[in-house]
C-alpha cells in the first residue's frame, strides 16, 4: 500500500469507534495524550509508577497535576479532566482489560517498552487495539516475543507535542499488523482527534522529525558558522516563508533545549548510513547551553532570555547573552507580497544576505528530504503533510520546490554541488516539470516508485470549500464580509471573508440573515458554518 492514499485507510465508511482507553505513563507526552482522548469523550485511565513514598498514586497524581497547569492548556475543560482515572502499574494494571485501546508512552527505552509490551498482553483483552508512542524506536522490535495475535493488533504511534495543538499523528504499521487496525486507528484520530494522519514507514524518527530536524540544524549551522544572528534565522525561517512565528531557535527554546539535544544525539546514533549523517552532529553552543541549566522556556533561558523589558540571545564567543543589533535584511519588499508562493520566489531571487542563506538552507532542505524517498515514505505528498501538520508550516518542501520551479532548483543545485535525488533528476529529464497538478479537488501527485502521478483522495465524509465557493450558481445570499452557499443535501453554508475572519457587525448581521433565510426555505434543512481560513 503507498501511504499517500489517504482514502485508503479513512474510507467514508463506518469504523467501530473507541470507548475506553488506557494511556501507560503519565509524563509530559502521556498526560497530555490521556488528555486531548478525554477531550474526545474518551473514559481514561491513566497510570504511572508506583510512589516510592506516600500514598501509592502520588506520582502519577503529581505529573496529572502538572499537565492540569500546563499553558496552554491540553484540557478542553474540567469536564474532559473529569474523565481520567488514575492508578499505578503495580495496583492497577489489571484494570486495562476493560479498555479497547491502551496506548504506551514510557520512557525511551526499547527494554522498559518490551516489557511492557508483555505485561499488557497479559491483562488486556484479546482484541483491544496496542500502540506504543514513540519518536524514533523501531516499532516492530518492540513487539518481539509477542503473540501473533498480539501483533496483529498491535502498531506505532507518534503524537507531536503538544497532542491538543498540533494536528500531525503518524501511524506505523508493522509488516504483521491487521490493515483494519490501522484503519480503525486513523479514521478516529481523523475524525475524533482531529489529526492529520501519516502513514510512516518504520525508520528513524518516521518522516516529521527526520527532516524536520535536519531542516532546523541546517538552520542553526548559518548561525554557528558565524553568518547570521539568531534574530535574523528567526526572521528569515518565520512567517516570512510561511513558518510559524517561533520560527527556528524561539521553536528550540519551547521544545526545550535538552529534548532536543536527546533527539539529536538519538538521530545521529539511529542512522549511520544516512549519506548526510555529520547533519545530526548536536551544535556545540546547544550542547553548552544544557550543560549550563539553559534548557529554553521551562528555564527561562536558552537561545533566548528576557532581561528586563529586552529579549536577548546567546553570543557563542563569550557564553554571555546580548541585545540584538541591527539586522543586515532588506526584505521589507518581500514582506509586501501577499501570497507564499510570491514571497518564496522572491526571497530566491534576492541578490543579498536573505537570499542566500534561502537559497543555501532550501537547497540543503529539499534535496535532503528527495534523498529520503522510499527510506522514510513512498510520496512527496507523504513528507509535506508530515511537515506542515507537524511543524505547522503553510508549504512542505516539495509544495515549496514547485512554487519556486523544479528545473530551476535542480540545476541550482547542482551548480550548487548540492546532491539531487536520481529519482527528481530522472523526472525533470522526462520533461515533468512539477510534483503535483491539478487543483485542491482533484490534486495528483508524481510518486517515483511507479513513476506516476496519483490522485491524492481526501476522505469522502469531507468537504473542500474551494471548488463549492467558486460556483457562482450555489450562491444563496452575501454581503461584504459574509457569503451563503448551498452545499449540497439540504444544508447551507455561511462563509466568513471578513479580514482575519474578524466577527464585526457586517458578520453578525450576516449570521441572522443566514439563519433568518435557511429557516424560511422548505428546501434546506440545516446551516454550517465553515471557512478553511488561517484565523477560523
Amino acid at each position: 500500500m503507498i501511504a499517500s492514499q489517504p482514502g485508503e485507510i479513512m474510507p467514508n465508511q463506518w469504523v467501530r469507534p473507541f470507548k475506553r482507553v488506557a494511556v501507560l505513563g503519565a509524563g509530559t507526552m502521556g498526560s497530555q495524550i490521556a488528555a486531548h482522548c478525554a477531550n474526545a469523550g474518551l473514559q481514561v485511565i491513566l497510570l504511572d509508577m508506583k510512589a516510592n513514598e506516600g500514598p501509592p498514586n502520588a506520582t502519577v497524581e503529581r505529573l496529572f497535576k502538572n499537565a492540569r497547569k500546563m499553558r496552554p492548556s491540553p484540557f478542553f475543560s474540567d469536564a474532559a479532566a473529569s474523565r481520567i482515572q488514575l492508578g499505578n502499574f503495580d495496583d492497577d494494571f489489571p484494570r486495562i482489560a476493560s479498555c479497547d485501546w491502551v496506548i504506551e508512552v514510557v520512557v525511551e527505552r526499547m527494554d522498559i517498552k518490551r516489557s511492557i509490551m508483555a505485561r499488557i498482553e497479559e491483562h488486556a483483552s484479546d482484541d483491544a487495539v496496542v500502540s506504543t508512542n514513540t519518536s524514533g524506536l523501531p516499532i516492530a522490535e518492540i513487539a518481539e516475543g509477542r503473540s501473533s495475535g498480539f501483533r496483529r493488533r498491535f502498531l506505532g504511534t507518534h503524537f507531536f507535542n503538544p497532542p491538543r495543538y498540533l494536528k500531525l499523528l503518524e501511524l506505523i504499521p508493522t509488516s504483521d499488523t491487521d490493515p483494519e487496525v490501522l484503519r480503525r486507528v486513523a479514521s478516529f484520530g481523523r475524525v475524533h482527534l482531529g489529526k492529520g494522519i501519516v502513514v510512516a514507514k518504520d525508520r528513524p524518527y518516521f518522516i516529521g522529525n527526520r527532516i524536520g530536524i535536519y531542516g532546523m540544524l541546517s538552520a542553526i549551522r548559518e548561525f554557528v558558522d558565524g553568518r547570521y544572528t539568531i534574530e535574523e534565522v528567526d526572521a528569515l525561517t518565520g512567517p516570512l516563508v510561511g513558518r510559524p512565528r517561533s520560527a527556528t531557535f524561539r521553536t528550540a527554546d519551547v521544545v526545550g533545549l535538552d529534548v532536543m539535544q536527546h533527539v539529536i544525539d538519538n538521530l545521529r546514533q539511529a542512522v549511520p548510513d544516512d549519506e548526510s549523517v555529520e547533519a545530526f552532529d548536536t551544535p556545540a553552543i546547544l550542547r553548552s547551553l544544557v550543560e549550563n541549566g539553559a534548557l529554553g522556556a521551562k528555564t527561562r533561558a536558552g537561545f533566548y532570555k528576557k532581561e528586563g523589558g529586552t529579549i536577548k540571545s546567546i553570543d557563542p564567543a563569550t557564553g554571555q547573552y546580548r541585545a540584538p543589533g541591527d539586522m543586515d535584511l532588506d526584505v521589507s519588499k518581500i514582506k509586501s507580497h501577499g501570497d507564499l508562493g510570491d514571497r518564496l520566489r522572491a526571497l530566491y531571487d534576492d541578490d543579498g544576505r536573505a537570499g542566500a542563506f534561502f537559497r543555501r538552507t532550501t537547497h540543503d532542505l529539499l534535496a535532503y528530504a528527495a534523498r529520503r524517498i522510499p527510506e522514510v515514505a513512498d510520496s512527496p505528498g507523504d513528507v509535506d503533510r508530515a511537515i506542515k501538520w507537524g511543524f505547522g508550516w503553510e508549504a512542505g518542501p516539495f509544495e515549496i520546490w514547485d512554487m519556486i520551479g523544479v528545473q530551476r532548483v535542480a540545476e541550482d543545485m547542482t551548480r550548487a554541488d548540492v546532491d539531487v535525488a536520481d529519482w527528481v533528476s530522472a523526472m525533470v529529464d522526462s520533461g515533468r516539470d512539477s510534483f503535483y497538478a491539478g487543483d485542491n479537488d482533484a490534486r495528483t501527485v508524481y510518486v517515483p516508485g511507479i513513476d506516476a502521478a496519483v490522485v491524492e483522495p481526501s476522505p469522502g465524509d469531507e468537504l473542500a470549500l474551494g471548488s463549492i465557493l467558486l460556483d457562482e450558481q450555489r450562491t444563496l445570499w452575501s454581503n461584504e464580509d459574509v457569503t451563503l452557499v448551498d452545499i449540497g443535501d439540504g444544508v447551507a453554508m455561511l462563509e466568513f471573508h471578513s479580514k482575519a475572519n474578524t466577527l464585526g457587525s457586517t458578520v453578525i448581521a450576516g449570521i441572522n440573515e443566514a439563519i433568518s433565510r435557511v429557516e424560511s426555505d422548505a428546501n434546506l434543512r440545516g446551516l454550517v458554518i465553515g471557512n478553511d481560513g488561517q484565523n477560523f
